[in-house]
Formats: structure tokens, sequence, C-alpha cells
């Protein structure tokens, strides 16, 4: 591993892009730390503090993905889940409407940069409402907590309406959305793996510290009476840890290989034996894409619900969406499943590979070629997506069962839970394999530019 490691820094491109992503995510965490201009920071922490407790709560699952921005009020408090927002609306959206969907499979690369524009542009729009809730929000916990936004901001307004206030917050927090989008893009283009989904890791892996602090705090170690956490459900948690661990890598990682045979060519007058290979279907095509998807998705309308539910009957959309109650997991268990095949039949086009097994002579062994062949990917497809999104529905709720039966404090389930752990590993196994691949790249080359040079001696 360690001499895989220095093999990585040997390579001057690799070694680019490797310190070009560390530099956009450092700047991505400097931005967690600059509040909005008129809201006091500290302020709002100990109010978040108050108002999450011990139970699970939707604001403190939201201040995990964000890195810690969300609880401090900054420029980069609504992270990227705007933009993951309009990306599965934009998908969706091309998925139901037919004139948008042919457009997109046929207009090619002109195709992917204006769904890119129209993601864009909804990230906006969605980033402006938010703020604006989130501006609205931090006046309401003034009343009750004055000391939340500075006084010479509250001056300037219309009758009711903080005018400045809400264009300084608006204004921030959505250049900070953006920003955070722009950098991801960056990432991606210039840098190593995929950019909005190590925006949100970084974000994860920023609570780690506190998480361990929250253990070491609950265990009450200075004390001989029995803290909050006890050793044997700090055991629990870790062994948990461990499994989700094993678990993620094995969906991930887990294939079908469909054998294939190639039939007998004559080239000329010779003629060519036939071989054999594979097709290696994923388990999981999707990785945890899905895991992201219904949590963007589940926090989107709860967050809202948080925001202006007082004394309604948005209060108990608040309740039941909140992480732990049966109503959560059941919607967030079916969001799970639902984008697992959404993703899959997005991504994995089994009418191109039967098209392209019949001109090179490839077939399955006991299947014809064609519309056969075709159907017999599908149904295997649709079978291995169905356990593998069992198994990452189950991944990703257990922790949250395993919390509640042992009294675990929600910052540590939180990050111990299956959600956080999914994209932590995902993402690492994503990130690691095109380090790999980049690797592998360049072995190829430098035999290529060997052989070169043994030609022009010869």
């Amino acid at each position: 591993m360690l001499a895989t490691f220095k093999r990585v820094f040997f390579v001057p491109e690799l070694r680019q892009r490797i310190l070009f992503t560390c530099l956009m995510l450092l700047i991505c965490r400097i931005g967690a730390y600059i509040p909005v201009p008129g809201i006091n920071g500290d302020e709002v922490v100990q109010v978040f503090k108050q108002m999450a407790g011990t139970g699970q709560n939707l604001l403190q699952l939201v201040d995990v993905f964000s890195g810690g921005a969300f609880a401090k009020m900054t420029v980069v408090a609504l992270g990227v889940m705007p933009y993951i927002s309009a990306s599965i609306i934009m998908q969706i959206l091309v998925a139901a409407v037919p004139s948008l969907q042919r457009e997109m499979r046929e207009g090619g690369e002109a195709g992917k940069r204006k769904l890119g524009k129209m993601i864009r542009l909804a990230t906006v729009f969605l980033a402006l409402f938010q703020s604006a809730l989130l501006a609205s929000y931090a006046l309401k916990l003034n009343i009750s907590h004055p000391g939340i936004v500075v006084d010479q901001l509250t001056h300037f307004r219309i009758g009711e309406f903080y005018w400045l206030f809400y264009l300084a917050v608006i204004v921030t927090m959505t250049t900070g959305t953006l920003f955070l989008m722009w950098i991801g893009e960056q990432i991606s283009e210039r840098g190593i793996g995929n950019g909005i989904s190590l925006i949100i890791t970084i974000g994860i892996l920023a609570s780690f510290p506190s998480t361990l602090g929250s253990i070491v705090s609950q265990l009450n170690l200075d004390s001989q009476e029995i803290g909050q956490l006890t050793f044997s459900s700090t055991l629990v948690l870790f062994a948990l840890f461990v499994v989700i661990i094993i678990g993620t890598i094995l969906v991930i990682q887990g294939t079908r290989k469909i054998p294939l045979q190639y039939a007998r060519r004559i080239v000329g007058r010779h003629e060519t034996q036939g071989g054999s290979s594979h097709i290696p279907l994923k388990v999981n095509y999707a990785g945890v894409i899905p895991v992201i998807f219904a949590s963007a998705l589940l926090m989107f309308p709860a967050t809202i619900a948080q925001f202006i539910g007082r004394g309604n009957w948005l209060s108990n959309v608040v309740v039941w969406l909140s992480p732990g109650s049966w109503v959560y997991t059941v919607l967030f268990i079916a969001l799970i499943m639902f984008f697992t095949y959404f993703w899959t039949a997005t991504q994995f086009h089994p009418e191109q590979i039967a098209s392209d097994m019949k001109k090179n002579g490839a077939f399955i062994p006991g299947i014809r070629q064609g519309r056969p062949t075709q159907e017999f990917l599908e149904s295997t497809m649709n079978r291995i997506t169905l356990a593998g999104a069992i198994f990452l529905s189950l991944i990703a709720t257990l922790p949250m069962f395993v919390g509640k039966i042992l009294n675990v404090d929600s910052t540590i389930s939180h990050f111990f839970g299956g959600t956080s752990l999914l994209i932590l590993v995902g993402v690492v196994l994503d990130t690691t394999k095109q380090i790999e691949s980049h690797l592998l790249m360049k072995r190829y080359d430098g035999f290529m530019k060997k052989g070169h040079i043994r030609g022009r001696r010869t």
C-alpha cells in the first residue's frame, strides 16, 4: 500500500490532480468558518445545541452533511444540497418528458451541456428560496434569543420587512452554494473523483473530531459513575462501524458475471478461434448515489417544514420526517429503492450492449442474439438490482434502530449511522478506483513510449 502511495506522487499529472483536489476541498472548509454578515455564529451554535438536544433531529443531520456550516449560519450553510435537489428534479423531468429524453440522447455533448445549464439554473432558484427561509428563521429565533441578528441590520426595514438583512443572507448564502457547485465541477474536471460527492464527504469527515469528543465525554471516564454511554454500547457502535464498512464494500464492489462466447470467424484464408469472456453486472450499479439522493429529497421538504412549521400542521410534518420516526424510515427505504432502479435505468443500456455483442459475434450461451439477449440482460439486472437495493437500505437504516435501542446521542448516531458511512466509504472507493485507473493508464503510456524508442532504433 505504501508503494502504491509513493507511485501516485511519481506521476506528475496525477500528483497535480490530487493536489488541486485537496486545495479546492480546503477552500470549502474555510468557507464553513466565515459567518454571514449580520449573524452571530457563536450565539446560533448555542441555540442550535439547545434545540437539538439528545434526540434524533433533522437539523443535526443537515449539519453533518454541511460539515458544521449549517449550525454556524456561515456562507456555505446550504452546502451542495440545492444542487443535488436540482439534479434530482432535472433527472426525473428528463425521464418523464419524452421530448427532453430524446433531445438528451441524440444531442450528445450539446445535450449534456444543456442539462447542466438547466441544473445550474434550478440550483440558483432553490438556493434563493432556502436562504430566504433561513433568514426568516433566524429572525424568528432572534425574538426568543436576542443577539443572533446584529441590531444594526434590523434598523433598515420597510414596515416589518428587514430588507437589508434578507438581502445580506440571501445573496451571501446563494453565492456560497454556487461557489461550492463551481468547485465541485472543477474537481470533477481538473481533479480526481466526483467533486460534489467529495464536498459532502469532507463535510462528514469534519464532524469526526467532535464525534470522538462526544464519545469520550459521554463515557464519563473522569468519574466512577456510569456515563450516558457505556463501554458495551461503544463496542456495539464500533462493531456496527466495521460491519457497515464491509457491507458497503461488498455491495458496491459485488458483480454478477454473465458468460460470453465468441463465434469462429474467417479472416482471409485463416479461421480465428472463438473465445470466452464475461459481462460484469454490478450488484449495485448506482453506488451510493441513491443514498445521497434519498437524503437530499427528504431533507428539502422537512427543512422547509422545520423553518415555517410553528403551531400548525407543518409541525406534524417535522415530527414525521425526523430521523428515527417510522415515516422517515419507510420513506427513506422507498426512496433508496426507487433511486437505485432509476439511476440504473438511466445509466445501464441493455439494448446497446446486445447490439454491440451482435456486431462482434458474441453471444450468451443458451440465449439468442438481439432481442432475447436484451430481455435477458434486463431481467438479470432487475433481479440483482433488487438484491443490491435491499442490502443498501438495510445498511442505511440499521444504525438508526441500534441508536434508539442503545439510547445513543444523535451527534454520535448520525456519524456512525449508515447514511454518513455509506457516502464516506462509497466516495473513497470511487476515488481510489479513479486513481488506480490513472496509474494503469500511465503504465501503459510508459510501455508505448518504450516501444516507440525501440522502433526508432531499429
